[in-house]
This record gives structure tokens, sequence and C-alpha cells, in this order.
């Protein structure tokens, strides 16, 4: 696999029926909001919605990009980072949304990464009992994840995105030149959802990771390409399992020990969530080869590897701070919504690029696994 030189738009349908929607990727594409939404939804109002940090960089040309093709829009802003995915601001964000006079033939515009997707996402899904959306991700977290899809969330204080509704947009423009402001930390964390990709189900696209990511990470047309495969692959699983009954678990690689870990750092800046993720993800890896007994572990610590080569945490001695217990991290993952009727759901893997799904994972597998890697740290 070899990245693309383009300037063109990559497009990425996703494919629901009356639900169906196209993901436009690449460089500068902002600047056609507005005429992309008046061609979608003629004579809608928008509100926008973005956090405190997107604002000082992206909200004016948002606005402008609106403004020149006749789109009337407000805005709704909330403070960056996870705690705004909380009752109090999802209240705050409705009734500013209600304030705006947005009618149901309006939009919400959901500016900013996956906390602002998830939170604008869940309230355009219960005002005025529905109103259509656009994700603007501005991270590459939420490039590649976040914004596709139609999961949207608020966090509960037993857990990650457990009260939230499914609820596809209308269409994702992701414009790869926002990444440009991001920080390094912030574009490493997106990075984990990026390679989880390959782990899960392309042992190519991993390999040309291995090969690549330090174009990715400065970015032009190999970057735009890995986010084009990323989101072609979602797309897919979406498209096959749109409310997660199936395939589309896949997805939470990682993310059954990455909540917990995320829950157990109070969701605050000690651990990001692809930070998490990738912890998740070589925990996973290393469980499903040492565990389980399900693939060699050399190759597992080549996931594990790669991890670590760019940057992100694989091993809990890597999470700064004190951990719980392992009672409490399992009582965490006991509230992960893989849980069905008190049995353990995993996503292992037999390689890389082959996951699957496995439910009744053995409690104390998993407890003694944990257990050895506290004792490490």
């Amino acid at each position: 696999m070899t990245a693309l030189v383009r300037n063109d738009p990559a497009t990425v349908h996703v494919a629901l029926g009356t639900r169906s929607y196209d993901i436009v990727i690449g460089r500068g594409l902002l600047a056609s909001l507005g005429a992309r939404i008046a061609a979608l939804r003629p004579g809608a109002k928008a509100v926008i919605v973005t956090d405190d940090n997107v604002a000082r960089y992206h909200l004016d040309p948002a606005e402008a990009a609106l403004r020149d093709a006749g789109v009337a829009s407000s805005r709704v802003i909330v403070p960056a980072g996870e705690a705004s995915k909380s009752y109090r601001v999802f209240e705050q964000v409705c009734e500013a949304v209600i304030a705006s006079r947005i009618e149901r033939d309006d939009l919400a515009i959901a500016l900013g990464g996956g906390v602002i997707g998830d939170l604008t996402g869940f309230v355009a899904a219960v005002v005025r009992r529905g109103l259509d959306y656009v994700q603007v991700p501005t991270t590459l977290l939420a490039d590649v994840d976040s914004s596709v899809g139609g999961k949207t969330a608020i966090d509960s204080a037993h857990g990650k995105n457990l009260i939230g509704a499914f609820h596809q947009p209308i269409l994702v423009l992701a414009d790869t030149a926002l990444l440009d402001t991001l920080p390094e930390r912030e574009f490493r964390a997106g990075y984990a959802e990026l390679v989880k990709y390959g782990l899960l189900g392309d042992a190519d696209f991993f390999a040309w990771l291995e090969k690549n990511w330090r174009d990715v990470f400065a970015g032009g047309p190999a970057r735009d390409h890995a986010i084009a495969e990323s989101c072609r692959a979602k797309a897919a699983i979406v498209a096959r399992d749109e409310r997660e009954t199936g395939d589309r678990a896949l997805l939470n690689l990682g993310h059954t020990f990455g909540h917990a870990l995320e829950a157990a750092c109070g969701f605050s800046d000690r651990l990001l969530h692809g930070e998490a993720v990738a912890a998740g993800m070589a925990l996973a890896f290393e469980f499903s080869a040492r565990r389980q007994g399900l693939l060699p572990m050399a190759e597992a610590q080549r996931a594990i590897r790669h991890l670590a080569e760019v940057g992100l945490p694989t091993r809990l001695r890597d999470i700064p701070g004190p951990l719980p217990s392992v009672d409490q991290l399992m009582d965490l993952i006991a509230q992960d919504k893989k849980v069905k009727r008190g049995m353990l759901t995993f996503i292992l893997v037999r390689g890389i690029g082959a996951a699957f799904i496995e439910a009744g994972v053995d409690a104390r597998e998993v407890r003694v696994f944990l257990s050895e890697k506290l004792a490490e740290r």
C-alpha cells in the first residue's frame, strides 16, 4: 500500500439507506461548509457548537463560510475537555440551541473533537425530537472515529458514554488542514484510533503505517490517505452493523481495558482517550497471547512495539499517577457497554488484522492478568 498524491478531496460514502451520507476528506474544506450545507438543506439555519479552544482557531472561518453561502448561524461555546460530556453541559447546550430558535428543519454543526462531536450529536438527537447535524472534526481522533457512525453520548459517573443515542450526521467534513493547530500529544492520541483499523482488520494497512507513520505525523498526502483508509474501514463496518449488534463491536478493540483506565483517571488529562485506547490495545494483544494463547507473543509484541515507537502508552506504568486496585478496575470493566448479562465481552485477536468478538471471557483470567500488570508498575 502506498500513499496517493492527490489534491482533490477524497469522498467516502456511508451506505445506510435513507440515512446515508458522505465523509469528505482533504485540505482547505472548511471554506466550503456553507455551500455544502445550503445544497443539502436549502434555507436551513445552523447552530455551531464548539469549545473554547477550537473557537480561537476555527470558529470565525466556519461562520464566514456559512455567511458567504447565505446560511444564518448562531454559536454555543463550551469548555474544552471531557468534563463537558456531562449532564450539566448537555442541559446548557440543549437550552442554548432552543433559545437560538433552531427549528426542526434547521441543523446543528459539531465543530471540534470527539467531545464536541459526541455532545452535539446527542443534543441533536433529542432537541425537538431530532435535528440534522453536521460533523466538522478538528482532531485526528474525531476524523477517523467519533465523527463517523452516529454514536453520540455523554458520560456517567459509572463510566464513559453510557448515556446517548444512535443518530447519524448528514455530512462529515474532515478538513485535514485543521489538524495543523493540534498539539502533538492530541495528534498522537488520535493516531491510536487510526492504527486500530490496521490492528483489527487490515494487516497490510498496519504494515504501511509501520513504514510511513512519520509522514502521517508530518502531514501532506500520507496523512490524508491514512485518514481516508480509516474512514473507509469504519464506513464499511457501520454499513453492515449500524447499531452495534455484531461486527461493529470490533471497533472497540482496546476499549474495554481503555475505558476502565480512563474512568480510573477521572476522564482527565492524565490519560487522553486515544492514549487509553493505545494502552487498552496493548493489553488486549498481550492478554490474547499470554493468557489465551491465540497468537505468538512475538506478533503481539510487534503491535505493542509500534504503539510505543510513536510515543503512546502501552504499559500501566506509562500512566502517570496512582491507579485503583484490581477490584476497582474489574468493577469499572463490569460497567462497560460490552458487558452482556453480566458476562465479559472482549475484542481479542488471533494476529495483527485478525480481531474477533469473544463473549463470556472468564473474569478470573482478566483479574489475574490485571493483577500481574499492576504489580509491574
